[in-house]
């Protein structure tokens, strides 16, 4: 029989596989059938010919006259059997296979006018509703149709309230609509009629998730896996874990299934998927190796390969399988957008700009399908962001504007990634026009509306910038709302409502990894507010949840290192956190710090220079390198730098202007010169 259109279509609302089983579903009082208008002799005739014209139009490319015959003889079955949702189920499919849907959409409505009690009518509609739910660019929800559709299942529910699929139906749509407490209402209701029922289970265990309540969720997942521990539960299982972005547990779930089938080379490569989705990728590599053991021409292996080997910094190895990638699949956009990471991590940013200019150069640049200009959006976004990060900020502008004139769906993420760019290059008027202007485009957008106040927060207009944030609390995303509102107190150096605002966000904090975020915030307010006892034990705190956090590694790495204390310690840290992100400025400008402090200067200009090559406006590196050339005797390369510090300090937003390290500076800037005019230095470097 053709593929239901209708499961693909519903796979959004929830990750399971939908029972069609034909199964008696009650009405009420039990009463016999005659007496009911039914006569299943009848029904089971037109079913099973509608079955065979579906057959035979499925054979025969979807030939019309066979599917309207199909569609006949199901409508006929149903009127021998109205109580049936197996025949509702089966005629809304067909009408989703031959394309008759406004007309289909048309006859059941004014069916449920007629008869507002007519439950397979409603079932037929509440299918093409659902199937709708998922249309247009990017797929997005249709909140239309999503509603009609919980209408439709919520009358069906009155009517017939022991129907368990149509609980279940009602769990996903509220779960789609984000109504969390209806959804898990509905579950549990299927639970009651059914309570073995894993699809009811498994639904709960989605909806605590969404509420952070993870023992719940995993309580109903093992009910799952232990009732029936065969290889559709443990996939389905695994599925489900994977869509909580649960990797490890779903590796854990897909190796049970593999020891159950050893041979099976697709769930080999779904645990293999797994393990390297959870980061575990030593184990990832030994499986990818197996396929290739069977199959050297496995795409996926080849290119999990590659992106494994570039994880562990073997770009030697990962351009080998790239290669072999590239050659089993020359146009492959996953390949491509490979190859583009492995010459960024080797810090080729400019072959990498180059490479994916290239992909661009060969895709349409208005492509007519919403896969395509998807697509185009995601390389334009990397783009924008390489241009950034060699400090290309008119390109970089260019390329994140071209994403607004694509698609008007993502024009509000855009427009505030352009004024995110102009702040970075420190074009700060122009930065103020485009969030003026955007504003007025997407008044309601919240990145622009956060990007805005901090534009407000530039210009010190700190209070302005704080009322703006704070028409963003919507009990949806609170907690990013307060970390927002943290950070134009951070810049107003008002700490004491910075330390109240990440108190409200810690308090919205799930996670370890939210918690992660808490931890580190506060310990740079400490760190900002002179309180470094405090402020240790914050990324202390974050560093106990993940010990190789380069950003709480370096930030406290680089504390130690300024105020001149446990200088080893800190050297370790910092060089940790450079061997995770080896490109990152801040943390290169972290080591060449260290290095200074500890009298190994040469390091300390090789690094400082690093830093600068990747951002040539930061004022601090430029006084950090000034004092490492005038410890070498390089005076006059060290006035140079400190007069660039203060010319990049000056430059500055308003509200980032520091006059106390300025004065710092210029007092250095001062004495240097003097050393200067009475002959000192030159290019000698003193010998330590």
């Amino acid at each position: 029989m053709p593929n239901r259109p209708i499961r693909a279509l519903t796979l959004f609302i929830f990750a399971a596989v939908l029972s069609t089983g034909m199964r008696a579903q009650s009405t009420g009082a039990a009463k016999p059938d005659a007496d009911r208008g039914i006569d299943k002799a009848a029904a089971y005739y037109h079913a099973a010919l509608g079955h065979l014209y579906a057959e035979l139009a499925g054979a025969y490319g979807g030939r019309g006259e066979f599917l309207s015959k199909a569609i006949d003889s199901y409508k006929a079955a149903m009127k021998a059997d109205p109580t049936s949702a197996y025949l509702a189920e089966s005629l809304a499919d067909l009408y989703l296979q031959s394309g008759q849907i406004r007309s289909a959409v048309t006859e059941f409505e004014e069916a449920v006018r007629r008869n507002p009690d007519d439950v397979n009518s409603r079932r037929i509609l509440g299918r093409f509703y659902t199937a709708r739910i998922r249309e247009g660019q990017q797929a997005r929800v249709n909140e239309d149709m999503l509603r009609r559709a919980l209408e439709q299942y919520k009358k069906i529910s009155e009517k017939v309230p022991q129907d368990v699929e149509n609980w279940l139906m009602l769990g996903r749509l509220y779960k789609a609509s984000q109504n969390s407490a209806e959804a898990e209402k509905a579950f549990k209701k299927a639970l009651e009629l059914d309570k073995e029922n894993e699809d009811a289970m498994a639904g709960l265990a989605m909806v605590y998730t969404d509420l952070g309540d993870t023992a719940g969720a995993s309580q109903m997942l093992k009910r799952v896996a232990e009732k029936n521990p065969n290889l559709r539960t443990l996939t389905a299982l695994a599925g489900t874990y994977e869509q909580m972005r649960e990797y490890k547990l779903a590796a854990e779930t897909y190796k049970r299934a593999l020891d159950l089938n050893t041979g099976n080379t697709d769930l080999r490569r779904a645990y293999a998927q797994a393990l390297f989705a959870a980061e575990d990728y030593e184990k990832a590599k030994t499986e990818f190796e197996t396929i290739l053991g069977e199959d050297a021409s496995d795409l996926l292996s080849n290119l999990r390969l590659s992106q494994i080997y570039r994880q562990k910094k073997d770009f030697a190895r990962a351009r080998e399988f790239a290669k072999k990638a590239r050659e089993l699949d020359p146009n492959n956009l996953e390949i491509r957008y490979n190859e583009i990471s492995l010459l960024e991590a080797e810090g080729k940013t400019h072959d990498a700009i180059n490479t994916l200019k290239e992909v661009l150069a060969g895709m349409p640049k208005r492509p007519d399908s919403a896969s395509e200009r998807s697509n185009r959006v995601i390389l334009l976004e990397r783009l924008g962001y390489l241009y950034r990060s060699v400090e290309q900020t008119p390109q970089a502008v260019q390329a994140f504007r071209e994403i607004g004139e694509l698609d008007p769906d993502v024009g509000g993420r855009a427009a505030a990634q352009i004024i995110d760019v102009l702040r970075a290059g420190k074009n700060f008027a122009e930065a103020e026009k485009e969030a003026e202007a955007a504003m007025k485009k997407f008044p309601s957008d919240r990145t622009v509306k956060v990007m805005y106040a901090n534009v407000l927060a530039d210009s010190r207009k700190f209070n302005e910038a704080v009322g703006v944030l704070k028409s963003l609390f919507d009990g949806k995303s609170d907690r990013e709302t307060h970390l927002a509102i943290a950070q134009i107190h951070e810049k107003a150096k008002n700490y004491k409502e910075m330390a109240a605002a990440i108190d409200e966000a810690e308090k919205l904090s799930k996670t370890n990894e939210e918690k992660e975020g808490i931890f580190f915030i506060r310990g740079a307010m400490y760190e900002r507010s002179k309180r470094h006892d405090l402020a240790e034990a914050e990324f202390r705190k974050a560093l106990a949840i993940d010990a190789n956090n380069p950003a709480a590694l370096n930030y406290l790495g680089y504390m130690l290192a300024d105020r001149n204390v446990r200088l080893n310690e800190a050297l370790e840290m910092i060089k940790k956190a450079v061997d995770a992100d080896p490109h990152n400025s801040a943390y290169l400008d972290s080591l060449g710090w260290v290095y200074f402090r500890l009298g190994r200067l040469d390091e300390a200009e090789e690094y400082l220079k690093r830093s600068l090559e990747r951002s040539s406006k930061d004022p601090t590196v430029h006084d950090h390198l000034g004092d490492v050339y005038a410890a070498q005797g390089k005076l006059k390369d060290a006035v140079e730098q400190y007069e660039i510090s203060l010319r990049e300090w000056n430059a500055n937003a308003p509200s980032d202007i520091d006059t106390v390290e300025t004065a710092k500076v210029q007092k250095k800037l001062d004495q240097t010169k003097v050393r200067v005019a009475r002959g000192e230095g030159g290019d000698k470097v003193k010998k330590n």
